[in-house]
C-alpha cells in the first residue's frame, strides 16, 4: 500500500513537472513582447528594456523557469501583466469554481442519463430501442457543442423562457440562483458526454451479459434488473470510469465554447483572454492548475479500479 502511494505520488510530480516545463517553453515561444502588453504601444525602447529587466525576461529561460516553478510550489503564480494587475492565483480562484461546477454538474447529469440508457440498450441488444438509442447518441456526438448550446438556448430560453441564458450567480450568493444559471450550460455539456458514456457502457455491458456467470444468474431466475445492476454493471464500468476521469480534467479547461455562449467567467475563458492579451503569467498559472486537476482526477480514478474489481488490488499487491 505504501509503495503504491509513493509510486503514484512520484508519477504525479513527474507529470506536473513535464507539463509545467512544456507550458513555460511554449508560452515563451509565443510571438509578441510582454513589455508591450504591459506598457502599451508608443513607449521608448529604454522603457521596454527596463520593464523586461524587471520581469526577468533578459535571463536565460531555464533560470526563469526555475524561478517561476519555485514561486508556484510556494503558491505564488505571479502577477497579471494586463490590468487589473492582480495576483494570478486570485484570478484563477475566481474562475476555477465556475469550471469545476460546470464539469461536475455536467458529468453528474451525463451519468444520470447514460447509465439507464446504456443498461436498457444492452439488455435490448439489437432491438428497436437499442437502435433508437444508438442513433440518438451518434447524432449527439456528430453535433458541435456550440450548435447544441444554441439549440438549447432557442428552445429552453427563447421559446419557453424557463432558464436564464447569461450572467453567473456564485454558489455563495444564492444556491437557487446559481443552479438556475448553471443548469443550461451544464446540460449542454451533459448531452455531449452522455452520448459518449452511453455508447461505451452499452458495448461493455453487452459483452458482460454474455459471460457464463450472467447466463447462470439468468438461468436461476434472477430478476433482469438485479442481474444488470448487481452483477453486470460494476465489471462493465472500467472503460466508463477511465473516460470519466479524462472528461473531468478535460472539461475544466476546455469548456470555453460553452462559457462563451452563456457568458460564464470560467477557466477556458480566462486562458483564451490571457493568451490573446499576451498575459503569459496567467496562461502558465491557469494551465498548471488545470493540469493538477487533470492528473489528480485520473489518479483517483486509477484507485477506484480496486473497488470495481478486487482482482486488480491483488494484481498490484
Amino acid at each position: 500500500m505504501v509503495r503504491r502511494v509513493l509510486t503514484a505520488g512520484a508519477e504525479f510530480v513527474a507529470v506536473l513537472l513535464l507539463v509545467s516545463a512544456g507550458v513555460f517553453l511554449l508560452v515563451s515561444m509565443v510571438p509578441g513582447d510582454p513589455a508591450v502588453a504591459v506598457l502599451g504601444e508608443g513607449r521608448t525602447a529604454e522603457e521596454y528594456a527596463e520593464l523586461r529587466t524587471d520581469l526577468g525576461l533578459d535571463e536565460p529561460i531555464h533560470l526563469r523557469y526555475l524561478d517561476w516553478l519555485g514561486g508556484a510550489v510556494a503558491g505564488d503564480l505571479g502577477t497579471s501583466l494586463v490590468p487589473p494587475q492582480t495576483a494570478v492565483s486570485e484570478r484563477i480562484l475566481a474562475a476555477l469554481p465556475v469550471s469545476l461546477e460546470l464539469a461536475l454538474l455536467g458529468i453528474t447529469l451525463a451519468l444520470l442519463i447514460a447509465v439507464p440508457m446504456a443498461m436498457w440498450s444492452a439488455y435490448r441488444q439489437g432491438g428497436r430501442s437499442d437502435r433508437m438509442i444508438s442513433a440518438t447518441t451518434f447524432g449527439l456526438l456528430s453535433m458541435p457543442s456550440f450548435l447544441l448550446g444554441l439549440l438549447l438556448i432557442a428552445v429552453v430560453v427563447n421559446s419557453f423562457g424557463l432558464l436564464p441564458r447569461n450572467e453567473w450567480v456564485r454558489l455563495s450568493d444564492s444556491v437557487t440562483g446559481n443552479l438556475e444559471h448553471a443548469l443550461l450550460p451544464a446540460l449542454t455539456i451533459a448531452l455531449m458526454e452522455a452520448a459518449m458514456f452511453t455508447r461505451i457502457l452499452r458495448n461493455d455491458l453487452a459483452n458482460t451479459l454474455t459471460e457464463d456467470y450472467i447466463l447462470a444468474a439468468r438461468a436461476r431466475g434472477m430478476h433482469p434488473l438485479r442481474v444488470l445492476v448487481s452483477d453486470a454493471l460494476r465489471p462493465s464500468s472500467f472503460s466508463l470510469v477511465t473516460v470519466l476521469g479524462l472528461s473531468i480534467g478535460r472539461l475544466v479547461g476546455s469548456t470555453v465554447i460553452v462559457e462563451y455562449l452563456f457568458a460564464l467567467p470560467g477557466m477556458g475563458k480566462l486562458v483564451i483572454e490571457a493568451a490573446n492579451q499576451g498575459n503569459y503569467p496567467v496562461v502558465q498559472g491557469a494551465v498548471l492548475v488545470i493540469a493538477v486537476v487533470y492528473v489528480a482526477s485520473n489518479a483517483l480514478i486509477d484507485q477506484s479500479y480496486g473497488f470495481l474489481d478486487p482482482r486488480t488490488r491483488r494484481a498490484r499487491a
